[in-house]
């Protein structure tokens, strides 16, 4: 093989996941079929952080360069409600991280209309080339024989167990026979395995169309959700261009609008680019600074008009830089996949932290995107029915002289931007490799306080915390994201604070 080659490798949130694309790429399958197969498989391996009731986006490219963004995320439900039936019912609950809180809103009325079953299946139909029935293989395996639940998705049980066991098909699903699952123990759900081995036949349409989309119709009008029939058939894949954005001599092809995730991404990279590293150590006062600096700036113009319009004048971008250089001075998962041909895929999809509702039949939970305040600036509910919620969620491939250098992407809800920030500056800024870039420690400005990981040095810290209010944290932690990525040029790396898993392919 030579340098020129490309590589096959696959990074994930769980080494289920992985072992799922592998088997999917060492049986001649592509990136493709490996991606919906890692999906199929999260969603029976990573209960907590994604599921097919949930939604997503997968940036694909092939070998001969073509590149779509496969828009599979929610839409806003109530097709065929009256105005005044729109009202949603929530059940507030909060998620206690080691070192600070999250309010999500969960219940019936917090779900939105599914997308990832009925992406993952039209992907496949678009750049597949294996059976169904093989691609389903892995995840139906895996649902058959049960989950052994590990450290890290016993960790993840543990911050939502409210949600978990919100209703009694939860409770049996995560608390059988009265005892919460915890690391070590069997995790089984019979009901998706059904269910999974109807999509060769029906189970799609029985799902948008049939009888289990008017099953869940009908529990959402007895428990004041707002999803309707109209809703699940109406449901389409939306095919996109993705948002191509400079940065020094690369480009970063990621999720644009309406989703707002890769704006903001792109737009923190072109403040970043004012700043000179050339003689900055990663990880000193300075080079914080400037990330700091980077990501309040963003924070600000996305509390701003940006999200209207994810694009600056030359004026704007460079009072912003300015700004930046004068603040500088003083329930997500994410799957990277490339093949031996080229074809390269970066799938992130989330269920949120749940609703807490099970379609019934199917042990599917569904999201509850309705009730993350971060998806709705504008309020809950204030979109009219059936229009495609934005996202955080930025699926992305760096290019340099044309070529996929790195299939990239993360969980983390409010932290997937500045964790990708950070990770693509030391890969491009400092030349770390792959390893050391998604390890080192990250920051996080939530709008109040700095959120800082173990690792960086007192003295930096120090410098930081006369300029800004600084939480330090204890452990690196889930809350700084998870960001998974591989190279075709032979690198794959999956971020430790979530579990991740990362192989080459031979």
């Amino acid at each position: 093989m030579t340098t020129a080659e490309p590589r096959a490798g696959v990074a994930s949130g769980h080494p289920c996941v992985t072992d799922a694309a592998r088997a999917i790429l060492q049986a001649g399958g592509n990136a493709f079929d490996a991606a919906v197969a890692g999906g199929f498989a999260a969603a029976v391996a990573e209960p907590t952080l994604t599921s097919l009731g949930g939604g997503g986006f997968m940036l694909a490219r092939t070998a001969s360069g073509t590149t779509i963004l496969f828009d599979f995320f929610v839409d806003t439900p109530g097709r065929g409600l009256a105005k005044g039936e729109l009202e949603p019912h929530f059940v507030p609950v909060t998620v206690r991280f080691p070192s600070s809180e999250q309010m999500f809103n969960v219940g019936l009325g917090s779900a939105a209309v599914p997308g990832n079953l009925r992406g993952f299946l039209h992907v496949h139909r678009r750049l597949g080339s294996l059976p169904l029935r093989d691609v389903l293989a892995p995840a139906l395996r895996l649902a058959r024989e049960g989950l052994t639940v590990n450290a890290h998705q016993g960790y993840f049980l543990d911050l939502l167990r409210p949600i978990m066991t919100l209703t009694p098909a939860g409770r049996a699903l995560f608390e059988p026979g009265g005892r919460y699952l915890v690391p070590g123990d069997r995790c089984a759900n019979p009901a998706l395995v059904a269910f999974l081995e109807t999509l060769p036949r029906d189970g799609e349409r029985e799902f948008y169309e049939g009888a289990i989309a008017q099953g869940i119709a009908e529990d959402m009008r007895q428990g004041q959700g707002l999803i309707t029939l109209d809703d699940m058939t109406a449901y389409r894949v939306i095919e996109r261009q993705p948002l191509d954005v400079t940065y020094r001599n690369h480009r970063l092809m990621t999720n644009p609008p309406p989703s707002f995730g890769g704006a903001l991404i792109g737009l923190s990279l072109q403040l970043l680019e004012a700043q000179e590293f050339s003689a900055t150590a990663p990880g000193s006062a300075a080079h914080l600074a400037a990330l700091v600096a980077v990501m309040q700036e963003v924070d600000q113009l996305r509390r701003q008009d940006y999200l209207a319009s994810p694009e600056l004048s030359a004026h704007e971008l460079a009072e912003g830089r300015s700004r930046v250089r004068r603040r500088a001075s003083g329930g997500t998962t994410h799957l990277s996949v490339c093949d031996r041909w080229g074809n390269v895929a970066s799938m992130t999809t989330s269920n949120g932290e749940g609703s807490g509702y099970i379609a019934s039949d199917t042990g599917i939970m569904l999201n509850n995107m309705m009730g993350e305040d971060d998806l709705h600036p504008d309020g809950f509910h204030a979109a009219p029915p059936g229009v495609r919620v934005a996202s955080m969620m930025a699926p992305s491939l760096l290019l340099r002289d044309g070529r996929v250098r790195l299939v990239i992407g993360s969980g983390g809800s409010k932290r997937i931007r500045t964790a990708m920030m950070q990770v693509l500056s030391h890969t491009v800024d400092f030349g770390m490799s792959l390893r050391d870039a998604v390890r080192t420690p990250r920051l996080h400005w939530d709008g109040a306080h700095l959120q800082a990981e173990p690792g960086f040095s007192e003295g930096a810290l120090q410098a930081i915390e006369q300029h800004w209010p600084l939480n330090r944290w204890a452990v690196q932690d889930v809350y700084f994201g998870g960001v998974n990525a591989v190279s075709p040029l032979g690198r794959a790396e999956a971020d430790p604070r979530r579990g991740g898993s990362a192989c080459l392919v031979d």
